[in-house]
């Protein structure tokens, strides 16, 4: 709750300072719900309209919730009409709960994974809703935050490196990501990068075998 929150008032926030009022930052954010992409459409709103550039970015910057669908076809089935919110709602941090959480027993998984995507859905929208009205009371401009995005994924990548068995992937995904941005450009490295990064992994879950003690 903090964290969308707090990046939901960001957003609200940085709409406000391209001129947009609250209502704007919170119907994107009700409707969209994609997080990064919905700071560059920010931009997108102020320049020439062209709907195939915003498309073919969308596809891009959003392409790694490909890989996210494929992981939770198992988890996602037999939630009936709820799957398509679940599909709607499939972001970074309700992927990352959904897929990692060991619930108990008693607890009902499908309304689990349903009320993990509502809630935060609604609290991405309400930081949005309260970064758009308090933008209002602002007088000056906040220098970098449009930055905010970039920064969580650096936390979340130096999180994920600090756990010992995780640095191999880690490294590995960082030094794809850095030689496909090197190679392709910064408009298709994402989609590319993401391509290898799975091929790498397949090879090496094929080279090494399923795990001997009883799981896959």
């Amino acid at each position: 709750m903090t964290g969308f929150v707090f990046l939901g008032i960001t957003y609200g926030l940085y709409m406000h300072q391209l001129g947009f009022n609250f209502w704007y930052p919170t119907l994107m954010a009700l409707t969209i719900f994609g997080g990064s992409i919905e700071f560059v459409i920010a931009n997108a709103l102020l320049k020439a309209f062209n709907p195939w550039l915003t498309l073919t970015l969308t596809l891009i910057i959003n392409s790694r919730h490909f890989f996210y669908g494929l992981s939770m076809l198992e988890k996602y089935k037999n939630t009936g009409l709820k799957k398509l919110y679940l599909i709607f709602g499939l972001c970074d941090e309700t992927f990352s709960i959904n897929f990692a959480t060991v619930l108990p027993d008693d607890l009902k998984e499908k309304k689990y994974y349903f009320y993990v995507t509502l809630l935060n859905h609604f609290y991405w929208v309400f930081g949005a809703f309260v970064g758009g009205i308090a933008g209002s009371f602002i007088s000056f401009q906040i220098k970098g935050i449009d930055f905010v995005l970039v920064a969580l994924f650096i936390v979340l990548f130096m999180s994920q490196f600090m756990v010992k068995a995780q640095r191999s992937s880690s490294l590995m995904g960082l030094f794809v990501g850095l030689v496909s941005l090197l190679i392709f450009g910064s408009q298709f490295f994402l989609p590319i990068a993401m391509l290898l990064m799975v091929l790498l992994f397949w090879f090496e879950y094929k080279k090494e075998g399923p795990a001997h003690d009883g799981t896959e």
